[in-house]
């Protein structure tokens, strides 16, 4: 599994494709921040979003779609500098699945969320900018717009399983915006996703996340990638923020802990499976990383609820639960 794939796995407890909005005139709403991620494409017409109370507007047209990860609030327009009014009541009030507001439709947005686990959020959200905005005329935005025209389709119908199909694409929307990130060259990226794109660093991780639980050695990860040790030690360290084995540590405890979370197995077994031999040997290890014992970590990570309803869930229109 590549290192995108693998972060994504271990942290998405909830996913929800949020809701479709109309608009048209002039209008302006804001919203208060989601945890974790927001994202929003623009399918018909343009708008100015804020992405923070604050910080410039951005102007986005039919085929834009943006990243939220700030966790502030933000707020979306149809014309640039106007004063935004609460956008709630507009989703609460919906009874078709898409809410309504201003004069006319010739605006029309779809919104999504992704809601992590608090233990493991960081490990993505560290590592992404405050925003991300893919442009409709960007060559290496075409795979995301086939999927937004998906999304948006999808979005507009109701049809029998719906809601696993818009949490689905949802997910491809994402990942297909944050692959333009990394193809644009981003340089607010930051991490082990902007390692990624290093021609040695990237493979090298491509190795440790394929197998996490094999005990890596410096030497042999700086052979693959044709480097001497200490030159791959310090231009790893450089890009990925910290040495290679603690970055194998930290990701394999966030394994763990998954297995933790969705299996009944003896933590001895858990363990085991990562390579352990000894039950105080993950302990220490699970410890160092989590902050908790496996024991411990597991009955509080299965007394936390899951993430509630985003401020722009529509009632025709639940989030689809993934636990």
């Amino acid at each position: 599994m590549d290192p995108l794939s693998d972060v994504l796995e271990l942290l998405t407890v909830e996913r929800a494709v949020s809701a479709r909005l109309a608009a048209g005139g002039r209008w302006a709403l804001a919203f208060p921040g989601v945890a974790h991620v927001k994202f929003g494409a623009v399918h018909r017409g343009e708008c100015w979003l804020r992405p923070a109370p604050g910080a410039s507007e951005r102007h986005l047209r039919a085929g834009d779609c943006f990243v939220l990860v700030t966790g502030a609030g933000y707020s979306v327009a149809g014309a640039p500098g106007l004063e935004p009014v609460d956008g709630r009541p507009a989703f609460e009030e919906s009874v078709d699945g898409t809410a309504r507001v201003g004069t006319g439709d010739e605006v029309l947005l779809t919104g999504g969320r992704f809601a992590f686990d608090a233990a493991s959020a960081r490990l993505l959200l560290d590592v992404l900018p405050p925003l991300i905005v893919v442009g409709a005329d960007e060559a290496r935005g075409t795979p995301l717009r086939a999927a937004l025209d998906l999304l948006g389709h999808e979005a507009a119908a109701s049809r029998l399983g719906a809601s696993l199909v818009t949490a689905r694409l949802g997910e491809i929307v994402f990942v297909e915006a944050l692959r333009a990130a990394l193809d644009a060259g981003d340089h607010q990226l930051g991490g082990w996703l902007a390692a990624m794109t290093d021609g040695r660093i990237g493979p090298a991780l491509t190795l440790m996340h394929a197998d996490l639980a094999r005990r890596w050695t410096v030497p042999e990860l700086a052979a693959a990638v044709h480097l001497s040790r200490s030159t791959f030690a310090e231009r790893f360290r450089a890009l990925v923020g910290a040495p290679p084995l603690d970055h194998l540590l930290r990701m394999r405890m966030h394994a763990a802990a998954r297995d933790l979370r969705r299996s009944d197995a003896p933590v001895s077994a858990v363990g085991a499976a990562w390579g352990y031999t000894s039950d105080a040997a993950f302990s220490n290890a699970f410890k160092r990383v989590m902050g908790a014992s496996p024991r411990a970590w597991r009955t509080a990570a299965r007394a936390t609820p899951a993430p509630g309803p985003d401020a722009t869930d529509l009632p025709a229109r639940r989030p689809h639960v993934v636990a």
